[in-house]
C-alpha cells in the first residue's frame, strides 16, 4: 500500500471511523425513508482507517486512507477513473494547468483561485511546504523510490502565489510525470502546520499527531482543509463521519451533507447490513453472486467495480530461512507452475477475476501488456513443477521436497541453499474474507502436490502490512516469508503502470527486497520513453523473472448500490469520491 497510489493496498486497503446514526429504512425493500442528506458507505471487511495525514508512510498505505485524505485535502493534480476512464480530474484538483517546457525537463504549474477553510489563500508556498517536507524526509515517505521524486526534482521556483516551476534532472515522459509523480503532491497549509521551519521536526510532529487517531476530530491541525469534506468524527472503534466543508471553493461541490463510512469485521456482517437496508453503498463477495436477485429486490443495483490493479504474494528475499531458496529462479518457477489461476478465477472468484501473469493489469485492455505476459510463461502443471525441483537437487521426503544435493551446479539446489533445507513456506494473509480463505486453501492443496508445504496464518490487513515490511536478514521482523493483502487487488496503479515503487531496487513498496539490475534499467526506461514498447519490455521481463507469486486479479469489489444513488463512475484506481455521490431519485 499505493500506494502508490500508487496505493496498496489498497487492494491493500485499511481504515477506521467515528460515530453517527445510520440512515433509516422502511419495509423489506430496504429503501431509505428519511431525507436524502446522508449516505452510509460500507468499508472493506476488517479494514480499519488509521491515517489522516495526506502523506503516506509504508505502514499506512491503503486506498481508503488515501481516499479520506484526498477528500479533506485536494491533490495538486487529481488522477482518477471517476468519469469512466483514467485521467486528470481538474474539478477535484488544486492546479488548473501543467505546461511542460520544450524538451520536457520542467513543468510550470498554475493554481486555481482557491482558499483554505480558514479563508487563507492556497499559494505556491503551500506546495513548496509539501516539496520541502518530502525532500528532507524522503526515506520515510512511502512514495519514495531512489532516483525518482523528489530526487529527480532539482528545483522549485515560485513566480508568484499561483504559479511555480519544477525542474527535473533530465527529460521525462510527460504522461508518466503527470500521472505518477506530480499527482502525488498535495498542497499543505504551511501557516497552520509549519511550527518551526525545520522540515525534519515538522515531519516528526505531523506524524506523531497522525498516530493519535482519537484526536482526529479535535486536533486543530486537521481543521484547516481544502477539500469538499471535513472530519466530524473519527473513532478508533471503526467509523468515520465526514461533513460537507461549507468553505470549499473547488470544483467538486458535495451534494450529500453527511457521509458515514462504516466498518465491518467480516463480509458476512456487511452483507447482513445490506439485507437490513442500513447500508446505501456496500458490496458482496464473489461467492454471493447467486444471491444477486435478493438484493435487487431490496432496492439495490449490483455493479462490479473493476480495478486497474495486479494481485500477488511477495516473497521475502531477505528471509534468513527461505530467502536463498526464493532467490533461485527455478524455485519460483516451480511455485508459479503450482498455482492454478484459471480454476481460482472460475471457482473461488465465481468468474469475477482474470488470471494475471505479470506486473501490468490484465483485467482491462491496454497497450502496456507484453505478449510474453499475455501468453503466460508458466502454465499450471504440478508435474512440471516437481520436475523443476527434482532436476535441481531436491528429493521428496515425508511429503516435502528437501534439498539433497546442495551446491551451485546446474542440477544442484543453488547458492546459499543448505543441504537438508525443506521447501516449507508460510504466508501471513489478510483475515475476514471467505474468498481469501478459500483461495489460500486451494493454493495450499495445489502446492502440496508439488511437494511444497504451505502454512497459513491470518491477521487484519493493517497487521499484515505492519508485520511484513522491507527488512534485513538479521532483523527480528525479517522472519516473514510470504505476505498477502489483496483479495480486492494487491496494488492499484496510477494511470501509467510502471513498477518503480514495487519492483525497482529500493522501491518504497518493494516489500520483499526484490532486486534485478536489468529490470531497474527497464523501469527507468519506461519513465523517460514516450513509447509503450518500454513498458512492454518491463512487462515481459517480470512475467518471466517472477519477483512475486502472480495471482488472479479480481474486481475491486462487487458493489451493491441503492437505486437513486448516482452521478459517478466507480474509480478503477480504487478510490472513492464522496463529493461525486448524488441522490438522483
Amino acid at each position: 500500500m499505493s500506494p502508490a497510489r500508487t496505493r496498496l493496498l489498497a487492494g491493500a486497503a485499511a481504515l477506521s471511523a467515528g460515530t453517527l446514526l445510520l440512515a433509516g429504512c422502511s419495509g423489506s425493500s430496504g429503501a431509505s425513508s428519511g431525507p436524502r442528506d446522508s449516505i452510509d458507505y460500507a468499508l472493506p471487511a476488517n479494514f480499519t482507517p488509521n491515517w489522516i495525514l495526506p502523506i503516506g508512510t509504508a505502514a499506512h498505505l491503503n486506498t481508503n486512507n488515501i481516499s479520506i485524505a484526498n477528500t479533506l485535502w485536494e491533490p495538486l493534480i487529481a488522477y482518477d477513473g471517476s468519469t469512466g476512464e483514467i485521467g486528470w480530474n481538474k474539478a477535484g484538483s488544486v492546479a488548473t494547468a501543467a505546461d511542460f517546457a520544450p524538451g520536457n525537463k520542467s513543468v510550470r504549474i498554475t493554481l486555481g483561485d482557491r482558499h483554505w477553510s480558514d479563508g487563507k489563500p492556497i499559494t505556491s508556498d503551500d506546495v513548496r511546504f509539501w516539496f520541502d517536507l518530502i525532500k528532507a524526509n524522503k526515506k520515510e515517505w512511502a512514495g519514495y523510490n531512489p532516483g525518482q521524486a523528489p530526487d529527480n526534482w532539482t528545483s522549485f521556483k515560485a513566480e508568484d502565489d499561483r504559479h511555480f516551476t519544477i525542474t527535473f534532472d533530465r527529460a521525462y515522459n510527460p504522461q508518466w510525470m503527470l500521472a505518477n509523480e506530480l499527482s502525488s503532491i498535495t498542497p499543505l497549509p504551511r501557516h497552520v502546520w509549519d511550527k518551526g521551519g525545520d522540515a525534519r521536526k515538522v515531519w516528526t510532529d505531523l506524524n506523531d499527531a497522525a498516530k493519535n487517531i482519537a484526536g482526529y476530530e479535535t486536533d486543530a491541525l486537521w481543521k484547516t482543509i481544502s477539500g469538499p469534506y471535513a472530519v466530524k468524527s473519527y473513532s478508533t472503534a471503526g467509523k468515520v463521519v465526514l461533513t460537507a466543508n461549507k468553505k470549499y471553493d473547488g470544483g467538486e461541490k458535495p451534494a450529500i451533507p453527511t457521509v458515514n463510512l462504516l466498518p465491518f469485521t467480516t463480509a458476512e456482517a456487511e452483507k447482513n447490513a445490506l439485507r437490513s437496508g442500513s447500508v446505501d453503498y456496500g458490496y458482496i463477495e464473489a461467492t454471493d453472486l447467486d444471491q444477486k436477485d435478493s438484493f435487487t429486490a431490496r432496492g439495490y443495483e449490483v455493479k462490479p467495480w473493476s480495478g486497474w490493479a495486479i494481485t500477488y504474494m511477495p516473497y521475502n528475499f531477505n528471509n534468513p530461512a527461505m530467502g536463498a531458496v526464493f532467490k533461485q529462479l527455478y524455485a519460483r518457477q516451480a511455485v508459479q507452475r503450482s498455482i492454478d489461476q484459471a480454476s481460482l478465477a472460475k471457482v473461488v472468484f465465481n468468474g469475477t477475476a482474470v488470471a494475471g501473469y505479470g506486473p501490468v493489469p490484465q483485467g482491462q485492455a491496454s497497450d502496456f501488456v507484453s505478449r510474453a505476459q499475455k501468453d503466460n510463461p508458466y502454465p499450471f502443471s504440478t508435474t512440471a513443477a516437481r520436475e523443476l525441483l527434482t532436476g535441481h537437487g531436491w528429493t521428496e521426503q515425508g511429503g516435502v521436497m528437501t534439498c539433497t544435493d546442495p551446491g551451485t551446479g546446474a542440477s544442484q539446489c543453488g547458492e546459499g541453499v543448505a543441504g537438508g533445507t525443506k521447501f516449507e513456506m508460510r504466508v501471513l494473509s489478510q483475515s475476514g474474507s471467505t474468498v481469501t480463505d478459500n483461495m489460500m486453501s486451494a493454493i495450499q492443496s495445489s502446492l502440496a502436490k508439488t511437494g511444497i508445504k504451505f502454512s497459513i496464518r491470518t491477521a487484519p490487513v493493517n497487521s499484515v502490512l505492519a508485520q511484513t515490511p522491507q527488512c534485513e536478514a538479521d532483523q527480528p521482523i525479517c522472519k516473514w516469508q510470504l505476505s498477502f493483502f489483496g483479495t480486492a487487488g494487491s496494488w492499484y496503479f496510477p494511470a501509467f503502470p510502471t513498477g518503480d515503487s514495487l519492483f525497482q531496487t529500493g522501491g518504497g513498496s518493494n516489500f520483499g527486497n526484490y532486486s534485478n539490475p536489468a529490470v531497474d534499467k527497464l523501469i527507468s526506461a519506461s519513465t523517460t520513453s514516450s513509447s509503450t514498447e518500454a513498458v512492454q519490455d518491463y512487462s515481459a521481463a517480470l512475467a518471466e523473472d517472477l519477483p512475486v507469486i502472480w495471482l488472479p486479479e479480481p474486481v475491486y469489489q462487487i458493489s451493491v448500490v441503492r437505486k437513486g444513488l448516482g452521478g459517478f463512475s466507480q474509480d478503477s484506481l480504487a478510490n472513492f469520491h464522496p463529493a461525486q455521490w448524488k441522490w438522483t431519485g
